[in-house]
């Protein structure tokens, strides 16, 4: 995992579960402190999100008999900028 995740609510692969409170990562709290820390540069959060998603996705599917898993909306969705 490349890329420095703020806070202590960090991932636990290859369950990529939070290490603080055990709900799938990004967790509410990572949520909010990732927005936090990218909120003038959205784009490198998007590069970073996207490569643990990759990285999230392989684990995942190796825990899942090597069926594919998709955790697009997990990792990217809520981390798109606002459309006005």
């Amino acid at each position: 995992m490349t890329g420095v995740i703020p806070g202590r609510h960090t991932p636990l692969p290859p369950t990529w579960l939070c290490r603080v409170d055990a709900h799938p990562w990004p967790c509410g709290e990572a949520k909010l402190a990732l927005l936090a820390k990218y909120a003038d540069d959205r784009p490198p959060l998007l590069t970073l999100l996207a490569g643990w998603k990759a990285e999230a996705e392989d684990h995942l599917a190796q825990l899942d008999s090597g069926r594919p898993v998709d955790v697009t909306d997990r990792f990217l969705t809520w981390a798109r900028p606002p459309t006005d």
